[in-house]
């Protein structure tokens, strides 16, 4: 029998037939004609349907003055509502009766006929859970973690992984030291922060645009200069790029006149993926540092880096191409200052880390309350690629606490749209949940409408977008998605070695953090994976959520399988490795690491030493 717990309140609820877009519950609605008028159906009337997850979960409901009873179903199961009076408000628990998904509630037999009953249906939380309900497979998590762990023990960083499923928090590990180089380094575990480099742009800045799309205050379909003023059209320099568009200062004020917020989170306004503010010696031309030059767009403050970025002149012409530019989140950063009023440290801070008393998760740590040692470590010798780049100001110690974005450091005081914000796994695990649902317990965030649109794809060639949002598609991102996440799946990778990845379709939000930047470089500036982390398995972030859904929702015995995998891994690994590379390159460690993981899972030595033959001397 379902507990009913009955509350005085002495305010009365008033009847307004709503979804109410400025309502902070998932679901305010007048039973029945909570549409707003009889339909015709008369099927819809007396329901209304919610996403919420088992074993959690308390609604309200209002009888007006008079009903006398009435009767409520949820999925099927009849919830008791004798002695409910009307005039009266009552707090009803659903945790036994609720179910992962979609959720029905029905409103019967309102005694007397013309009678209502109003219910209130808070957003569902994330709580702590068992991974046997989850439906994730225990052994695909244990062969990642030995994956993982092998790799630390042949010469990677460190790693934490958190995954939600269904509402509940059902798995968090680590792996690794602090300070990979440091043996006195303490080891990493969960309430470690990291880096999250540019899964700061979804969860800091898209996070904030989609809240104050939800509530009007912000239209994405607004030109930028109406927002940031006419400054932003009349101060461009005339620079030219390499390789850029060549256009007068008419044609380019008026390109920038087009420029809207939307343009800005597609990554189609026209910027170049990257400036250099805070290098004096950096030439626009080329976009590359170059001691002989001397860089007029440089700035080393926020306040004044709007203004650098103002004068930007523009790569290409807007809309017409796609340009991941980290210049169009930090432009972004402005904006949301400007409707706001306040930074975008505060606001995100107000709006979403406190309301979810997230307590692991904020832009610059050290002057937070936070400690060096609360951070996992990432460059070693600052901003200097191991002594091979050198610039006014830059720092040459070990990064601990300090975001290593140099535009985010030096140019916007470790406080941007694109870069700047930490978190441990756990902490951005719940934030990112969200996007499942829209809101957190009694705190509307997104409305249904708003995620939708943010995760759809933008063109009918780009089914790897949403609005800012990096989308699975039709298999589009399976370097980090997986072969097997949904279409629908969306989530973003960080510099850093971060990766958060949100599948509505499957109920799941995966978070695998690593600070892959934490060792030493292997050829300074000439090579796409500069630094030895880059050269592990655990790097690439996508092997995570690949193994993750071997076996999801199914009762299947895997095990084979997996063993076959480790296989395939340890042969593929083998052929990565450079040609002329000796025993103690990271390609080689790694290669080492994947046949140290086939050998614990098959046992098979005699395939384990042919492989390990293959090894370079």
């Amino acid at each position: 029998m379902k507990r009913v717990i009955l509350l005085w309140l002495a305010v009365l609820v008033c009847c307004v037939p709503v979804y109410a877009d400025d309502s902070p519950w998932q679901v305010e609605a007048e039973i029945p004609g909570w549409i707003g008028r009889i339909d015709d159906s008369l099927a819809v009337n007396n329901m209304v349907s919610f996403r919420f997850w088992h074993g959690q979960g308390t609604i309200w409901v209002a009888p007006s003055k008079g009903v006398k009873s009435f009767r409520l179903f949820l999925n099927g199961t009849e919830l008791r509502t004798s002695g409910m009076a009307g005039g009266n408000i009552y707090a009803v628990s659903i945790a036994d009766a609720a179910r992962d998904g979609t959720n029905t509630l029905h409103v019967s037999s309102i005694t007397p006929q013309g009678g209502t009953v109003k219910v209130m249906i808070p957003y569902p939380e994330v709580l702590p859970g068992p991974l046997s309900e989850s439906g994730i497979n225990p052994k695909a998590l244990a062969l990642i973690s030995d994956i993982i762990a092998s790799d630390v023990a042949n010469g990677f960083t460190s790693a934490q992984l958190a995954i939600v499923r269904h509402g509940r928090l059902v798995h968090e590990s680590s792996w690794g030291r602090l300070n990979s180089l440091d043996p006195r380094s303490p080891l990493v575990d969960s309430q470690t922060m990291y880096d999250l480099a540019s899964v700061t742009k979804m969860f800091a800045l898209n996070y904030s645009v989609q809240k104050l799309f939800t509530e009007g205050k912000l239209d994405i379909d607004t030109p930028v200069h109406k927002i940031l003023g006419n400054e932003y059209l009349t101060s461009t320099l005339n620079l030219k790029y390499n390789g850029g568009v060549k256009a007068s200062a008419a044609t380019m004020k008026n390109w920038k006149s087009t420029i809207r917020v939307r343009d800005l989170l597609n990554h189609r306004a026209g910027y170049p993926p990257s400036i250099e503010y805070y290098n004096a010696s950096y030439d626009v031309q080329s976009l590359k540092p170059n001691l002989r030059a001397t860089n007029p767009l440089r700035s080393y403050r926020h306040e004044t880096t709007l203004t650098s970025i103002m004068r930007t002149p523009l790569f290409y012409t807007p809309r017409t191409r796609q340009v991941y530019s980290d210049i169009d989140y930090m432009l972004l950063c402005y904006i949301v200052e400007k409707v706001t009023g306040k930074g975008l440290d505060e606001y995100f801070r107000e709006t979403f880390a406190r309301h979810l008393g997230l307590t692991r998760i904020t832009y610059n740590p050290l002057a937070s309350g936070y400690t060096p040692n609360d951070c996992a470590a990432t460059e070693l010798h600052g901003n200097t690629y191991d002594g091979a780049l050198d610039f006014p100001y830059i720092r040459r110690h070990t990064l601990q606490g300090e975001v290593h974005d140099g535009k985010a450091w030096y140019s916007m005081g470790g406080v941007s749209g694109h870069a700047g914000l930490f978190s441990n796994a756990s902490d951005l695990a719940k934030l990112a949940s969200i996007m499942l649902t829209g809101g957190y317990g009694r705190q509307k965030y997104f409305s249904r409408t708003v995620m939708d649109m943010f995760m759809s794809p933008q063109t009918k060639t780009s089914g790897n977008w949403g609005i800012g949002w990096w989308r699975e598609g039709e298999m589009q991102r399976v370097h980090y998605f997986g072969t097997q996440s949904s279409s629908f799946a969306v989530g973003h990778q960080g510099w850093t070695g971060v990766l958060v990845i949100i599948d509505p379709e499957r109920d799941l939000v995966m978070v695998y953090l690593t600070n892959k930047i934490n060792s030493p470089v292997i050829k300074p500036l000439r090579r796409t994976k500069i630094f030895a982390g880059n050269w592990y398995t655990s790097a690439t972030l996508g092997f995570v959520s690949q193994i993750l859904g071997m076996g999801l929702d199914s009762d299947a015995d895997i095990t084979n399988q997996l063993r076959a995998l480790t296989l395939d891994m340890a042969e593929g690994s083998l052929t990565l490795i450079p040609k002329g590379a000796g025993r103690g390159h990271p390609a080689v460690r790694n290669a080492a690491s994947k046949i140290a993981v086939f050998r614990k899972w098959t046992n098979d030595e005699g395939t384990a030493r042919r492989l390990e033959k293959q090894l370079p001397k």
